[in-house]
């Protein structure tokens, strides 16, 4: 790794006299930098936004606007970063100092420039650069890890879908938003059918292979922008579906129920004469005031343990006390997001 104070700097240089540019230009390409020049602060501050600099020199007494206002316009167009600005001024009073700092400048090179003193401040620039660029660095770094933090926090590290925090998030936005615009919600609950037996017979990690099958199920059915599938915890799973009516639920679980006897996961229990199925209670309402997540989870609840009555691989809706065996609430080929008579699945 090269010495801080080795850094390659593009330095901008701002000065409206010809001679002094190039006498100073020449000494900081001679110290192994790159040089960006401009004759006037409209300039200055034009090629500052469009190029970036490392280090800015910066003439304070210039026709039409100063060095002044080009510090301060440089100052907000990058209200996230910091980029050295080094006034150069034959103006060596307190009162030109403050200015110049209050204008947003971190130090003052006085004119004429000495050889010397300009390399010893591009020198400490180039250090507090290095300093700069690695704890950007580490910043990026850990807004990174933030993010995987977060993602990892709302997700089921074994399934992949969303866990209990991340579905309780979402089941909140999806009621606020059925609420607000008057439109059906559909929560599904469902568990897998005697998986104690699955878990007893075949091992937990067997069982566990055979959640994420049943996850990556779920989890492609789901898929229009705002459903979503998650972990509810152990073998029970929830399917949101906003803006989906009883009879679009109905005909999504009947196509689930399908594909799930399509993956035909064998279960140990029965010696592979009858393979892994789902049960499901499903509730739908336009809420209203009173309609909580508490309420939704009760019902689709209940309406699982019907199912569960019923015989098992079955889904069971809580209000109109039908299910997907036998009930006749589903109207054919319903297409739960157009309600045409395209096939889902």
């Amino acid at each position: 790794m090269a010495r801080p104070d080795a850094v390659r700097l593009k330095v901008l240089l701002v000065d409206d006299q010809l001679s002094h540019r190039a006498a100073l230009s020449a000494e900081l390409q001679a110290m192994g930098h790159d040089v960006v020049e401009a004759g006037n602060a409209e300039d200055a501050v034009a090629l500052f936004t469009s190029l970036r600099p490392d280090a800015v020199l910066l003439d304070v007494a210039m026709p039409g606007h100063n060095g002044h206002w080009a510090a301060q316009q440089i100052r907000q167009a990058e209200p996230e970063g910091w980029t050295p600005i080094l006034f150069l001024s034959g103006c060596v009073s307190d009162v030109d100092l403050a200015a110049g700092i209050e204008a947003g400048g971190d130090d003052y090179l006085f004119k004429p420039v000495s050889p010397v003193v300009l390399q010893a401040k591009l020198r400490a620039m180039q250090r507090l650069w290095s300093l700069h660029h690695q704890l950007q660095i580490l910043t990026d770094q850990l807004r990174a890890s933030n993010a995987d933090l977060q993602v990892q926090s709302l997700h089921d590290p074994l399934t992949g879908l969303a866990n209990r925090r991340g579905l309780d998030i979402r089941l909140d936005e999806a009621l606020r938003t059925a609420r607000r615009e008057h439109q059906p919600l559909t929560l599904i609950l469902c568990d897998v059918d005697n998986f104690k037996a699955y878990n007893d017979t075949a091992g937990h990690l067997q069982g566990d292979q055979c959640l994420i099958r049943i996850a990556q199920v779920l989890g492609e059915t789901s898929r229009r922008p705002r459903d979503l599938a998650g972990r509810f915890g152990g073998e029970e799973f929830v399917i949101l579906l906003p803006g989906t009516s009883h009879s679009g639920a109905m005909y999504f679980a009947k196509g689930l129920q399908r594909l799930i006897h399509q993956l035909a996961l064998p279960h140990p229990a029965t010696d592979g004469r009858t393979c892994v199925t789902l049960s499901g209670g499903i509730t739908t309402v336009v809420p209203d005031g009173n309609t909580t997540i508490e309420s939704l989870l009760s019902r689709a609840d209940a309406a699982l343990y019907t199912a569960k009555s019923l015989g098992r691989d079955r889904f069971f809706c809580f209000e109109t006390q039908t299910d997907t065996r036998t009930g006749l609430a589903e109207v054919p080929d319903y297409d739960r997001e157009q309600g045409s008579t395209a096939t889902l699945f």
